[in-house]
């Protein structure tokens, strides 16, 4: 498999898989830390003789932080009322992601709402640097798509389905993504949306359990009835300039379900 088609499989969403280190340096780095390792235990050993009857000082392990429940999550998501009051439990919230972020990335709401919400997936580095979803070359392709149907960040609301970004960009964990959803579905309900459209493959399969490329472009159905048009995620459409078109017609469907809604 080269380079391209396994870019194809991690950036239907984003650079899951991908490390900000190149893997040549990664091998030799790993080798480094062998050798360095082996190293030091021969010479731990050799002096061991020396230094046997030396009393040593042995430093006990740091106790595992307490690790927060699911149940912890969904109760602390059903408080809020309203968006801001859940945008500052989901800043509050110690998620095992957030020491290792350097931002939460909370949910765009807009303005003045049209009905769409989009689901996408983890933040970027360009959007944990800033603090906002879909930022960066990935967000102004978005923002060109949604122009093309009339709509704007103004009109759409974004939730990404965890909102730290993971270390080197991989793919959440299970634990790390049922810990985050109590959030994602409290929003949903908060904002009521009247139509939802994800970005990448993990929006897709969490949101509608929908497989892109397969149910790309097909509505689908959230366990709570509301309609779902999964696409690919910018990053995508940036590396296969082709499947522009497919995204295309997608995004008129979407328009034509929020006109017809309309009357």
């Amino acid at each position: 498999m080269n380079d391209c088609d396994l870019s194809d499989l991690v950036l239907a969403g984003v650079q899951w898989e991908i490390t900000d280190m190149p893997t040549a340096v990664m091998a030799a780095a790993r080798a480094a830390t062998v050798s360095s390792a082996s190293a030091n235990t021969t010479a731990r050993a050799g002096a061991g003789h020396a230094t046997a009857r030396t009393a040593t000082s042995i430093v006990p392990p740091i106790a595992p932080q307490q690790a927060i429940s699911v149940d912890t999550a969904v109760a602390m998501a059903a408080r809020p009322a309203d968006m801001d009051a859940l945008c500052r439990m989901i800043s509050e919230f110690n998620h095992p992601l957030r020491a290792g972020a350097t931002n939460v990335v909370l949910p765009h709401v807009a303005s003045n709402p049209n009905g769409l919400l989009i689901v996408t997936d983890i933040p970027s580095g360009d959007d944990d640097a800033c603090g906002k979803i879909l930022s960066g070359a990935a967000g102004e392709l978005l923002d060109k798509m949604l122009g093309a149907i009339g709509m704007s960040r103004d009109t759409v609301s974004i939730i990404p389905l965890v909102f730290w970004r993971t270390p080197g960009g991989r793919t959440p964990t299970r634990a790390e993504l049922d810990l985050a959803r109590p959030f994602v579905n409290r929003a949903i309900e908060l904002m009521q949306p009247r139509f939802i459209m994800t970005l990448g493959t993990l929006a897709a399969a969490e949101i509608a359990n929908v497989q892109l490329p397969r149910g790309h472009g097909m509505t689908a159905q959230t366990a709570g009835g509301i309609t779902v048009m999964p696409i690919y995620h910018p990053n995508y459409l940036m590396l296969k300039p082709a499947a522009k078109r497919d995204a295309w017609t997608a995004l008129q469907i979407v328009q034509n379900l929020l006109k017809t809604d309309d009357k």
